[in-house]
């Protein structure tokens, strides 16, 4: 959500921490800011908006120096404004933080108490206020500091300068992610590290409850007790292929088209291309020793976890339940040690899926997490994890992350019913043969949909749109609708088709488009019956299926995107990229930001 960009350099700053954040401004934001010390002290510029906004003020105002700390926001408490945006500061400190300080109120009201006086409705703005008020009882900027984050409650990850230490930033991190990076011309701090990759070779993560003390060039660490703490850096990887847009009009656009070899690297990882089978030592051992699965994901994870329900079962033949992380902690269900706890996560900091990892780690269950970022909190503090190789993800409407987490899961599926004995060696490498042709069949797919513009456009003047699947068409027709509202901004809801005489097909008449997700197999009869009774109450259909069931519903339906045949394994993920490229071109078409689509993050690190 909110992004952190620091610098203690050799070199003037403020132009390196204007494109830190404009790297950083994938994870979303509706204000910036910058403090910059210098021979004037602490020296504050902010702007609602765009970065744009922050860029024009530095052009008509600016300011230089060698230490600065910088900021874009993510409204939660107050709302966007320049008052609101961060920095926070006083007249001794300024403070940049990404979380939530959930004790804020008490706090805010023992300050104004003691007579310190707040100008922002955030929470954030207790943290400065915290640490000069214990400087104003003669305590060190270091002392002052570590008292202060000792008295709150929540999550944070903080960037600190201090008028009368200049040439240093201080940084502290509980439950929200921070990077420190090293360089040629000094140290950099970043919520991430794609942002560091402009300026530093070298990297370390800070983690819970560590304060880090950084010059240009030192840098110290120290953990609660005040024990200092040895970090070893690591070389900074970042592929080119996660670099820019390549020549794409958006991130997005990229990524979709990254996705072929996002298929092709995982199935590298995970199988052995010669043999067509599973590289056990790419699993985590002991998977059959399960009798139950629990998947536990947010937003897009969670779609992905409902369609892989069906792997595990059937390749499996293992229980599962699937449950959203914001409610999972809270319905107080039993929970057995014999259950294998997976959570899925793109950037393994969603505040949500790391609490309930905490809570099921806290009832005794071992905790497997299915992550693209492999350095995250949740990577850490899982009992194991898998990665899904999709590799840096800028657009906030996950396309690649999603079509990776389901291949790593068919995969995983597959490992445990070989595990457990019931998927025999011939049937595995029948389906891994099958997966290998995934990668050619995906950009088949992406290249050939000619028609979708028609189609976006039928859709772009709807105020509201219905998807419709039956079995693993239903989680697609749930990330289909998510997909469209994210970033056309039409509402859009999604249903098992089964369900349309319970309720949903009251909606129906001749300005409700529906989008009917209809592959071939068991269910296509059911599901081009559901077609067929919102086709006759008015609704514009467009169906997505293959050649055999548009020409069988061809009387029924306005439009129709056809997917090519392929085996009945691939169809989940093949299906997915034409309702992908249906919303971004509907975007496109109304003119959204499709890329950093509004009051949306890329990151959701506060509950």
């Amino acid at each position: 959500m909110c992004g952190i960009f620091a610098a203690v350099s050799n070199e003037s700053v403020t132009s390196t921490l204007v494109g830190g954040l404009g790297t950083l401004s994938y994870r979303g934001y509706d204000s910036s800011g910058i403090v910059v010390s210098n021979e004037n002290g602490l020296v504050r510029r902010r702007a609602e908006g765009k970065l744009e906004s922050l860029s024009a003020l530095l052009s008509d105002q600016p300011v230089e120096g060698y230490v600065g700390i910088a900021h874009t926001r993510w409204a939660t408490h107050g709302a966007p404004s320049v008052i609101n945006a961060h920095p926070h500061m006083t007249d001794r400190v300024a403070v940049v933080h990404n979380g939530i300080i959930e004790n804020y109120p008490a706090l805010k009201a023992s300050l104004e108490k003691d007579g310190y006086v707040f100008e922002s409705e955030t929470d954030s703005e207790t943290i400065p206020q915290l640490i000069s008020r214990n400087l104003d009882k003669g305590m060190s900027p270091a002392v002052a500091l570590k008292d202060a984050v000792r008295q709150l409650d929540g999550s944070y990850a903080i960037a600190v300068v201090f008028a009368d230490e200049p040439q240093t930033i201080y940084a502290a991190r509980y439950g929200s992610p921070l990077v420190i990076g090293q360089g040629a011309a000094g140290h950099f701090i970043s919520s991430d590290s794609i942002a560091l990759s402009r300026v530093a070779r070298n990297l370390c993560y800070l983690d819970d409850n560590e304060i880090a003390q950084i010059t240009v060039d030192t840098l110290s660490i120290t953990n609660a007790d005040g024990i200092t703490v040895a970090k070893e850096m690591k070389p900074l990887v970042v592929s080119q292929q996660d670099q820019g847009k390549q020549g794409y009009k958006h991130f997005m656009l990229k990524e979709i088209h990254q996705q072929p070899e996002v298929m092709r690297n995982t199935l590298n990882h995970y199988c052995d291309p010669a043999t067509f089978t599973l590289k056990e030592e790419a699993f985590p051992a002991n998977l059959s020793s399960f009798e139950r699965l629990s998947i536990v994901a947010c937003g897009t994870s969670y779609y992905a976890g409902m369609v892989a329900r069906q792997w595990f079962e059937r390749y499996a033949c293992l229980p599962v339940d699937v449950d959203i992380a914001s409610e999972y902690r809270y319905r107080e269900s039993p929970l057995s040690t014999n259950t294998l706890a997976l959570f899925i996560s793109q950037s393994g900091e969603t505040a949500d899926s790391l609490a309930a990892l905490r809570y099921s780690k806290e009832q005794g269950l071992t905790c497997l997490s299915l992550l693209n970022v492999e350095t995250s909190s949740m990577a850490m503090e899982s009992d194991c994890y898998l990665r899904t190789l999709a590799g840096a993800e800028i657009g906030v409407a996950s396309t690649k992350a999603f079509t990776g987490q389901l291949l790593v899961l068919l995969l995983m599926s597959l490992q445990m019913g070989k595990a457990s004995g019931r998927l025999d060696r011939d049937a595995e490498r029948e389906l891994i043969k099958h997966l290998f042709t995934l990668p050619v069949e995906m950009a088949k797919v992406i290249d050939e949909m000619a028609n979708i513009d028609t189609v976006a456009a039928s859709l772009m003047h709807s105020d509201h749109t219905m998807y419709l699947g039956r079995g693993m068409s239903f989680p697609l027709a749930l990330e289909g609708a998510l997909k469209l509202k994210e970033i056309s901004y039409i509402h859009a809801e999604a249903y098992p088709a089964g369900e349309l005489k319970h309720g949903p097909i009251a909606l129906i008449d001749n300005k409700m488009p529906v989008v009917m997700i209809a592959p071939p197999g068991p269910m296509m009869g059911k599901t081009l019956s559901n077609l067929r009774e919102v086709s006759s109450r008015g609704a514009q259909v467009i169906l997505i299926s293959n050649g055999a069931g548009i020409e069988m519903a061809k009387q029924h339906i306005t439009q129709a995107i056809e997917v090519p045949e392929t085996a009945p394994l691939l169809q989940p993920l093949l299906y997915t990229l034409p309702l992908q490229l249906l919303a971004y071109h509907v975007a496109c078409m109304k003119g959204t930001d499709v890329d950093q689509p509004r009051n949306l993050a890329k990151s959701v690190t506060v509950e």
